[in-house]
């Protein structure tokens, strides 16, 4: 019964350092109207030919004021913004 406790706290406090590591290298918000093609790549769902749209639609049409905004890039649909959401600032 010791043996089985110890090893259930030994893999709590594993998952719970692993988790705190994983937390601490997650990038910040990216402001979505100064991010770099590599720094915009970093988001989910946004490869290398979106992150160029979204810096193509940024200069032809001016900053993106919210998040719905980012629909007017195409490829860029409702799921993308919604993963989007709090990864993203302005």
């Amino acid at each position: 019964m010791n043996k089985l406790l110890s090893g259930a706290l030994l893999t709590l406090a594993l998952s719970v350092t692993t988790l705190a590591i994983a937390q601490e290298d997650a990038p910040g918000p990216i402001d979505i109207n100064q991010a770099s093609v590599e720094t915009l790549t970093q988001l989910p769902g946004i490869g290398a030919v979106k992150a160029q749209a979204i810096i193509e639609d940024r200069n032809a049409n001016g900053s993106f004021a919210s998040v719905d905004d980012l629909t007017r890039v195409k490829g860029i649909g409702e799921g993308t913004v919604e993963d989007l959401d709090d990864r993203i600032t302005f």
